[in-house]
């Protein structure tokens, strides 16, 4: 029976949605559940799963379409899948082919990504397909490189390997998850070589959003530093302590939320958006962290993070990181936010301006720590120091709040002790 494989109901802030990377080709076994493409939206990567067990037919929409809830992109013909060890036992093997020892299909790493027709072939005679020579996309065997193969075998000769393709050149290009596969463009007059890679929806919207934040806010930054030895003492002394009762190892952006979570509350503006002609300000704190994965900068939220435990916040951005690297965000988990942190010191950074994060007024950059000469007490010391930057919309914040936000996040830095005392 055909089954209608259509695109699920979108989430709420998503409209639509490119199809980048079909997991399975026409003829394929798929099960329940599998996914068989990738959606890209202007947040998150989503899978569309087959609706039943069965055999991919015709795919109707292609890779680059832009679709939307409830578009029909593929057909499932359900139940049309056998396994493989059922269809071994239900065709006859030729009889022309010599007796030789059996070499059953290694393991279900060896056979995936082929054809039904190559798994049919291979579990007939026996064959290990990682001895075959491939001559398909990427090494792929094909069914025509096992019906050589089987062949060969009859004739007594070696298999000899396919040619191989020429390689191509290689150009430097940004690594772009499920991006639209491209070729490289033929040399200028020069002989220099370029490629021409289209943006994800994620880089676009990264690119709206980062324009947007430009030309309508009244976007300042100020800048400070901190001395990093009081918490970095304090997690020496205690880190190993805090990984055994709390299952999870203490870092430093954990400090860092709780010291914007107190100076957010001295300084409400400072959580507060414009809607309009009217100031928003918001009594909860909804904490965004930025997070680096393959496809690009995402923020998740932090949600109440004021009433979040030390631990509870390591083991959430942990959990925030691990989700980015997967591709598993959800577009609840990026959705909000009051306020956002921004770690370019993880690369290095010495320095930056944190770009806002419309529509919040503020964005925290911190950065990497460095030992520097330092007065203390009329004396030079050396401590590890770190600058951090303070962006905010001057239309709704000032420059005095904006300072003091920022002092106010130095003090509970270099005296911890504050964030426990609340002073």
């Amino acid at each position: 029976m055909a089954v209608e494989v259509k695109v699920p109901t979108l989430p709420e802030s998503v409209s639509d949605g490119t199809l980048v990377n079909w997991k399975k080709k026409s003829g394929e076994a798929v099960k329940r559940g599998e996914n068989l493409v990738d959606l890209e939206t202007d947040k998150v990567v989503l899978d569309i799963p087959a609706p039943a067990d069965g055999v991919l037919g015709q795919i109707l929409r292609q890779e680059g379409e832009i679709v939307t809830t409830g578009d029909t992109i593929a057909i499932l013909e359900e139940g049309a899948a056998q396994p493989v060890a059922e269809m071994s036992a239900a065709a006859p093997a030729p009889a022309a082919v010599p007796a030789a020892p059996a070499a059953p299909v290694t393991s279900e790493a060896d056979i995936e990504g082929l054809s039904p027709a190559v798994r049919r072939l291979a579990a007939e005679h026996g064959l290990d397909v990682a001895k075959i020579p491939g001559s398909g996309r990427n090494g792929r065997v094909t069914k025509a490189d096992v019906l050589a193969y089987i062949e060969a075998q009859k004739q007594g000769r070696p298999m000899a390997a396919p040619a191989a393709a020429p390689a191509p050149v290689p150009v430097a290009a940004p690594a772009l998850a499920a991006a639209p596969s491209t070729a490289p463009l033929p040399p200028d007059a020069q002989g220099r070589l370029e490629q021409r890679v289209p943006m994800t929806r994620l880089r676009a919207r990264i690119a709206e959003r980062l324009l947007m934040a430009k030309n309508s806010t009244a976007m300042l930054t100020t800048f400070n530093e901190i001395n990093m030895k009081p918490v970095m003492d304090l997690r020496s002394r205690y880190k190993d302590q805090f990984e055994k009762v709390h299952n999870v190892r203490l870092g430093f952006m954990g400090f860092f939320v709780k010291a914007v979570i107190e100076a957010l509350k001295r300084y409400p503006a400072v959580n507060g958006s414009i809607d309009g002609n009217d100031v928003v300000y918001h009594g909860y704190y909804d904490i965004g962290i930025a997070v680096s994965s393959p496809r690009g900068l995402v923020v998740p939220i932090l949600r109440d993070a004021d009433q979040m435990s030390l631990a509870d916040i390591e083991k959430a951005i942990g959990e925030f990181g691990q989700k980015a690297k997967d591709g598993t965000l959800t577009v609840e988990e990026m959705t909000g936010g009051t306020f956002t942190i921004t770690n370019g010191g993880v690369f290095g950074s010495l320095m930056s301006t944190p770009i806002l994060n419309p529509p919040q007024s503020g964005i925290l950059g911190m950065h990497a720590t460095r030992d520097r000469p330092v007065a203390e007490n009329g004396q030079v010391v050396i401590r590890p120091m770190m600058y951090v930057a303070h962006s905010y919309d001057h239309r709704i914040i000032d420059g005095r709040e904006a300072v003091t936000f920022l002092v106010t996040i130095k003090e509970c830095i270099e005296d911890p002790a504050r964030l426990i005392l609340n002073v």
